[in-house]
C-alpha cells in the first residue's frame, strides 16, 4: 500500500528499489582495494574504519554534525547515551585522526547540542587552534514541563593552524536601517535601497537566529532525525573554503554537507555506515543537478527565517 502524502509535502523519500539501486553508487574500503577518486563521493561504511584509508593532507574544510551524547534511533543503528567520560572518549578516537587527512590551512565545524558542547572543546583544543563558538536558535525545539525550552544548538569553529580561510563577505548579513543617514551630497551613507527598502551589508556575528530546521514543506526536507539545514552549512562552507576546495564530512547523514558543497561549487567526500541515508544522500546530490538553489540563500544574500523560495 503507498503512503499517502499531502501536496505540499516535499520530503523527499525512497522507494525499497530506489534505495538498493542509490546504495550501490557508494564506495567502501578494503584492504589491498584502492579506490583512484575520492572527489565528490559518499563512501557508505563505519567512520572508525574508512577514516584509515583516507590520504593525508586532502581536506580543506571539515565539518561534522556527530552523533549528540543522546539515545537516537539512526536508521537500524542506535546511538546510545553515556556518560561524559566516556563521550569524551569517543570523541577523540574519531576526532585524532582527522588531523591527518586535513591540510595545514584547513577549518573545522562541529555540532553540538548544549550538553555535548561541555565537552568538544575541551577534546577538540588538543588538536586544533579554538577560534569561536556560534549558537544558533533551532526553533523546532521541544517545550518541558519543568524546564526551559531547549531550541539552542552550538558550532565549535577550529582551525588546524593559524593560516585558514575566511571569506568575511561571502557571508555578510543584510539588515534593515534604522537610521539612513546620507553624506554631504546626499547619497546613502554605509547603505544602499534594496527592493524599496534600505539595507546595509554587516560583519555576522556568532548568534544565528534566522535558521529554520527542515520541515515537510520544504523540499530539502528527509526522514534524517537530525538533518541539519542546507542554509546552515552554507554559512561554515562560503566562509572556510573557497570554489574547487574539498569538504569532508565524516558523518554525513542524508549528505546536507555533500549537498551543500556541490551546490556551492566545492568538491566533497562524505562517510555514512546506513545504507538508507547513504541513498538518501545520494538521491539529494542527484536532485541538486536540476535545482541547486539553497532555501534562505539568494543571489548572494542569506534572507531572514522563512522567506520563501
Amino acid at each position: 500500500m503507498t503512503e499517502y502524502k499531502a501536496p505540499r509535502n516535499k520530503t523527499i523519500v525512497l522507494t525499497p528499489r530506489e534505495e538498493t539501486a542509490l546504495a550501490r553508487r557508494a564506495v567502501k574500503f578494503a584492504p589491498q582495494k584502492k579506490i583512484e577518486k575520492l572527489d565528490n563521493r559518499i563512501i557508505w561504511q563505519d567512520t572508525f574504519y574508512a577514516l584509515r584509508y583516507l590520504p593525508d593532507n586532502f581536506a580543506d574544510l571539515m565539518v561534522v554534525d556527530p552523533p549528540y551524547n543522546l539515545t537516537k534511533n539512526f536508521g537500524k543503528n542506535v546511538f546510545r547515551q553515556t556518560d561524559m567520560a566516556t563521550y569524551k572518549k569517543w570523541l577523540d578516537r574519531w576526532l585524532s585522526k582527522t588531523v591527518r587527512i586535513l591540510k595545514p590551512n584547513a577549518s573545522v565545524y562541529i555540532c553540538s547540542d548544549w550538553q555535548s558542547s561541555l565537552v568538544i572543546p575541551e577534546v577538540a583544543s588538543k588538536y586544533f587552534v579554538l577560534r569561536n563558538r556560534i549558537s544558533w536558535e533551532r526553533e523546532k525545539g521541544r517545550a518541558a514541563a519543568n524546564n526551559w525550552k531547549n531550541c539552542l544548538e552550538d558550532i565549535w569553529y577550529f582551525t588546524k593552524s593559524d593560516e585558514f580561510t575566511f571569506n568575511l563577505e561571502a557571508v555578510k548579513v543584510q539588515r534593515k536601517v534604522l537610521a539612513p543617514y546620507r553624506d554631504t551630497q546626499g547619497a546613502p551613507k554605509d547603505w544602499q535601497e534594496t527592493d524599496g527598502q534600505k539595507m546595509r551589508y554587516t560583519a555576522p556575528s556568532n548568534i544565528w537566529t534566522d535558521i529554520t530546521v527542515p520541515f515537510w514543506s520544504m523540499p530539502e526536507n528527509t526522514e534524517h532525525p537530525t538533518q541539519k539545514p542546507e542554509k546552515l552549512i552554507a554559512k561554515l562552507i562560503l566562509a572556510s573554503s573557497n570554489a574547487g576546495d574539498m569538504v569532508f564530512d565524516p558523518f554525513v547523514g542524508s549528505g546536507t554537507t555533500a549537498v551543500v558543497a556541490k551546490k556551492l561549487g566545492r568538491r566533497f567526500l562524505g562517510i555514512e555506515r546506513e545504507r538508507k541515508y547513504v541513498a538518501l544522500a545520494l538521491k539529494r546530490l542527484d536532485i541538486a543537478d536540476a535545482n541547486p538553489a539553497i532555501q534562505g540563500y539568494e543571489n548572494g544574500v542569506f534572507k531572514g527565517r522563512n522567506t520563501a523560495d
